[in-house]
């Protein structure tokens, strides 16, 4: 069986606690990982100036060549797992085999994590608005127009607490190694798979090692990666949003509760629209926080909801090896039966309608995982309790709401597509704090531009902006 070690700024350390990574639904072990925790954790961390100091050694065009070379290793080449080595077919399979997700959303999500490392210099300089980034390494630098602007590193490393749900997400790290900030890891518990082989992509690619530690653990280990880095992300629930919302030093990422507006004077066409709302529900299973959770208009809504129900009601349960498979498992059955029960209570509700009840059940309890299958439901007012839930599976709220009232009622908003060419809408949709990421016209909520930042500009984050001067003269030696 495959071993894993942990990895303390490069070096493989073999613990006492290890922790089997099973298969969802046969229960076969395919992979032993080391525990540690958060003690090892807090010591490593006092030695994360070392990450930052190896990797600003080698300048940024030669860094970013490995960043591309990286992805190219990552996406398509035989790398080295733990006692073992691991090629991309291997990858593909041990993912989906612990987190239920299907083969071919894997194998997606790979390449999602491949392009957006092998474009990390595009992406650079469009969050940086082109500045030369050097200007990062030295601390400051001339901006091109006879001003000197200085950036100023927030942390050494980046600390990052990472999710099982959807590999997607790990997009969100990698930008710190190419902006010259070391990797302090902590790997979901079914999903180690990401962050292991995206380091050993790194390290093939001749990034130094020392930049970088993996930390499999419990909760202490994720609670001093969170308590001591002076940046860390999280991914977790709405709760896990709200205990970490006014604490600058760690970035929460929780439910998207992303959503799709059609605005009056274009409702009437809404069967223009529909492959683009199908594709945001569903796909990569609908546990994204891209995915929509929330489609609202004016009219129409039962028939949008209707139509929805008629692509993804009949969706049903197939082997993660299909490559036509549409939905993932929940790996832990308990999480499929207590999320069907608040699903149950939201029907309760007077004005809630489940448009998929003709498709049959839709909670598939098996030996030791379960599935939950599509859903659509309307809601005839922004009041009822559904309109603001968000579940990990495919599962949409169509909100009958007027035009005037949706943008003060829609509630928080990862990416909000609006549908629209009333000019008034689009300025208050741009003016909208609730939604983060503003789409205008039929972008499905998925489909996400690398050049802009996602859930927050992460230069912004490991870096400050600041005042710097140099005189026109020079300081005069000492002695001189």
């Amino acid at each position: 069986m495959l071993q894993l070690p942990a990895l303390r700024w490069g070096k493989p350390y073999e613990s006492l606690e290890k922790q089997e990574v099973v298969h969802f639904n046969t229960g076969e072990p395919i992979a032993m990982v080391n525990q540690v925790g958060g003690g090892i954790v807090q010591r490593d961390l006092r030695k994360s100036q070392n990450a930052r100091d190896a990797l600003r050694k080698i300048p940024t065009d030669e860094l970013m060549e490995m960043c591309k070379k990286a992805a190219e290793l990552f996406e398509n080449t035989e790398l080295p797992m733990g006692d073992s080595t691991q090629t991309v077919d291997q990858f593909v399979h041990q993912q989906s085999a612990s987190t239920g997700l299907p083969e071919h959303m894997c194998r997606a999500n790979l390449k999602k994590n491949s392009f957006c490392l092998a474009n990390m210099d595009k992406i650079l300089d469009a969050l940086t608005r082109g500045l030369d980034r050097n200007i990062f390494t030295r601390g400051y630098g001339e901006e091109g127009r006879g001003v000197i602007v200085s950036y100023q590193a927030t942390t050494p490393i980046l600390g990052a607490v990472l999710p099982n749900n959807s590999p997607g997400v790990h997009t969100l790290w990698l930008p710190a190694v190419a902006l010259q900030v070391g990797l302090a890891l902590k790997p979901g518990s079914q999903e180690p798979w990401t962050p292991y082989r995206m380091v050993a992509a790194f390290i093939e690619a001749g990034i130094p090692a020392e930049a970088f530690s993996l930390y499999p653990g419990g909760h202490d280990a994720g609670g001093a990666l969170l308590a001591k880095c002076s940046r860390s992300m999280v991914f977790g629930s709405a709760q896990t949003l709200a205990q970490y919302a006014d604490n600058p030093r760690v970035q929460a990422h929780g439910p998207g509760f992303s959503k799709i507006i059609l605005g009056d004077d274009v409702v009437d066409q809404w069967e223009d629209y529909l492959d683009m709302m199908v594709e945001s529900v569903a796909i990569n299973s609908g546990r994204s926080c891209i995915n929509c959770s929330g489609i609202w208009a004016s009219r129409h809504t039962r028939e949008i909801g209707e139509a929805i129900a008629k692509r993804i009601g009949p969706i049903d349960v197939k082997p993660p090896t299909d490559p036509t498979a549409e939905l993932a498992a929940f790996t832990m059955k308990q999480m499929a039966l207590g999320t069907w029960a608040m699903v149950e209570q939201d029907l309760q509700e007077e004005g809630v309608t489940d448009l998929t009840a003709e498709y049959g059940d839709k909670l598939i309890e098996k030996e030791r995982c379960a599935y939950l299958r599509p859903m659509v439901v309307h809601a005839d007012s922004p009041d009822r309790g559904v309109a603001a839930k968000e579940y990990m599976f495919p599962f949409v709220s169509v909100v009958q709401c007027p035009q005037a009232d949706m943008l003060r009622r829609i509630g928080p908003t990862l990416v909000g597509t609006v549908i629209t060419n009333n000019e008034d809408l689009i300025r208050q949709a741009g003016d909208s704090t609730d939604i983060d990421r503003l789409n205008i016209g039929p972008i499905a909520t998925n489909r996400l531009n690398w050049l802009q930042p996602h859930e927050g500009n992460i230069i912004d984050f490991l870096y400050r902006s600041r005042a710097y001067q140099v005189a026109d003269t020079p300081v005069a030696a000492a002695g001189g």
